[in-house]
């Protein structure tokens, strides 16, 4: 195990820093090193494949742990509308896209529904770090971006949960999927009104004893005790990650959390972009180049084009639309997430897991260039509008100059803030934190 661990890090190290100096993602680094030591190189594993996936798969609760770290109510209420017109319109609209591209490859229903999911997600990782690198994270459409990206993390999680029921049972039941709709819906309300009664509150009382030790150690219990709640509740471990990330993000301690997981993070979640990489059969890339650019060009179009339309109906300016749309033209963590679960649950068809790897590999070598093209074909576009159509775009960037002139300062509470400070400083919030301590108390002193 320890040599296993040892050829993953060093080829991941070496791998990662040629991809630096070459100015790509290092994600495509660690793909490649997946390859690299994969079994199809050479004709041989010289990793053991069942410790990389061991690894692998507590790298995505991590990775899913620290994304609902990121998750802020307060700012995603406050994009509402562009977050949840935008997020729908483009979650939808590449679903249909990919379903389409299934049917027309002539994949079953369950197959084809998998590769509708894949499709549908950008990558936070590689959006966040293209939009920096690009110099444009000061940009106003980046809080819509986050914004929608927050939903598309939290539609994708619920995505998966749906799947794995359509996948063991092989069919679609319109009835039987409302029902677990409803389902999760209800237990989600039930973790989150009980996690963010006590937990935050809980922290605040003994945040005086949390050093950064004790505050990881207590993190990563809650978050691997609320993956086992979620498993024996029926759904996925994923989903229980994020939903403790989402619940400490409203902690006092959250940011500092959120920059203690960094580092296990990246360790784990490179040894799970390199199982992926173990997957990848590089003749197989050969045997289906036909379909990794009909998939890349899928991708490209139909995120630019629901990207666009989304957030113009969700209240953005068509620059920033379409600065969002030019910035989510590839498929990243949670495609290579829902293809691991189509193939642990031994549904997705062996050709498919290679195209996805290959197309999101594309797809993110070419964001940075797709992203310096918005500007010259936002301009295109306005010089070559019709008349009402230049007047609309005028008229949107008038009112939302106008609409930020007018926005309240950062600095008051909002009506949502002052409800969750009224919840949690209730009379029995109090005394269930309070019963907590004192018994762990009453544990200490008769353990000594």
């Amino acid at each position: 195990m320890v040599q296993d661990l040892y050829i993953l890090m060093i080829t991941a190290a070496v791998v990662s820093i040629l991809f630096k100096l070459l100015k790509q993602p290092v994600v495509l680094g660690y793909i490649v090193a997946g390859v690299l030591v994969g079994p199809y190189l050479y004709g041989e594993t010289i990793v053991n494949a069942d410790n990389v996936k061991a690894w692998g798969d507590i790298g995505v609760l991590f990775v899913l742990f620290c994304i609902g770290l990121e998750f802020r109510l307060k700012n995603l209420i406050s994009s509402g509308k562009v977050a949840a017109i935008g997020a729908m319109t483009i979650i939808l609209g590449m679903m249909l896209f990919g379903f389409c591209v299934g049917k027309f490859a002539e994949l079953d229903m369950v197959n084809s529904l998998f590769l509708a999911g894949m499709l549908c997600m950008s990558s936070t990782t590689i959006v966040m770090k293209a939009i920096d690198e690009a110099g444009l994270s000061k940009e106003r459409f980046v809080k819509g971006a986050t914004s929608i990206l927050i939903v598309e993390d939290v539609v994708a999680v619920v995505l998966m949960v749906l799947l794995s029921s359509i996948a063991i049972r092989h069919q679609f039941e319109g009835a039987e999927l409302a029902s677990k709709i409803v389902d999760l819906a209800i237990t989600l309300a039930a973790w989150f009104i009980c996690g963010i009664l006590i937990i935050p509150t809980l922290i605040r009382k003994v945040k005086k004893h949390l050093n950064d030790e004790t505050l990881i150690i207590l993190a990563l219990g809650l978050c691997l005790g609320m993956v086992l709640t979620a498993e024996e509740a029926g759904f996925s471990s994923a989903l229980g990650a994020f939903v403790m990330g989402s619940i400490l993000a409203e902690t006092v301690e959250s940011h500092r959390i959120e920059k203690l997981m960094t580092p296990l993070k990246n360790v784990f979640a490179a040894i799970f972009f390199i199982s992926v990489g173990m997957l990848i059969n590089p003749s197989s890339l050969a045997e289906y180049w036909l379909n990794i650019l009909l998939v890349c060009l899928v991708i490209i179009i139909g995120m630019i084009l629901f990207g666009t339309l989304g957030c113009w109906w969700g209240g953005q300016t068509m620059r920033d639309s379409m600065l969002t749309s030019f910035s989510f033209v590839q498929i990243g963590e949670f495609s290579f997430i829902i293809a691991s679960l189509g193939t642990s649950l031994g549904v997705l068809d062996a050709a498919i897991y290679p195209i996805i790897v290959a197309s999101s590999v594309v797809t993110t070598f070419l964001t940075p260039y797709i992203m310096k093209a918005t500007l010259p074909c936002y301009k295109f576009l306005y010089n070559h509008a019709s008349e009402s159509l230049r007047a609309k775009i005028d008229r949107r960037e008038q009112q939302v100059a106008e609409a930020e002139a007018a926005a309240p300062s950062d600095d008051t509470n909002s009506l949502a803030d002052r409800a969750r400070h009224a919840v949690r400083n209730t009379y029995i919030t109090k005394r269930l934190v309070n019963l907590f301590i004192n018994n762990m108390s009453a544990h200490d002193d008769n353990a000594e």
